[in-house]
């Protein structure tokens, strides 16, 4: 039924200037509009909605991820503009703080300003929008 609707992604902040200023000039990602309800950006032609809320507990599971297709240079790239990667005692994490699967897909995880939980992922064959193994 909506598999040819166009999808939206929603987050929260509870900080809009921070969270503005981290999407759009650490994360690259174009502001659309800075509506009183929400920020609006376009992540690659997806629609990324920031609700502006008073209270807000960040989920403990990703929230947003990015397929990338050189995960070495983007975890370089966050790094330098002051990014830390998040590390997890139950992953076997490289020193630059990326986990490698079974299948070989690889994933770097790190927060916004708001706590949300945000990902980097490179798999090993991207067919028809879907990583395949």
């Amino acid at each position: 039924m909506l598999g040819g609707e166009t999808l939206m992604a929603f987050i929260a902040t509870t900080h809009p200037a921070r969270a503005k200023h981290f999407y759009a000039d650490v994360l690259g990602l174009r502001l659309v509009a800075d509506e009183d309800h929400a920020l609006v950006f376009d992540a690659h032609g997806t629609m990324l909605r920031i609700q502006k809320v008073q209270t807000f507990t960040p989920a403990q599971h990703t929230a947003l991820g990015w397929h990338v297709g050189d995960i070495t240079g983007a975890v370089a790239a966050l790094r330098a503009k002051g990014v830390v990667l998040a590390r997890y005692p139950f992953l076997e994490q490289d020193e630059t703080g990326v986990w490698t699967a079974p299948d070989g897909g690889r994933v770097a995880w790190f927060k916004d300003p708001d706590g949300n939980v945000l990902s980097l992922a490179e798999v090993p064959v991207l067919a028809r929008g879907r990583a395949v193994s």
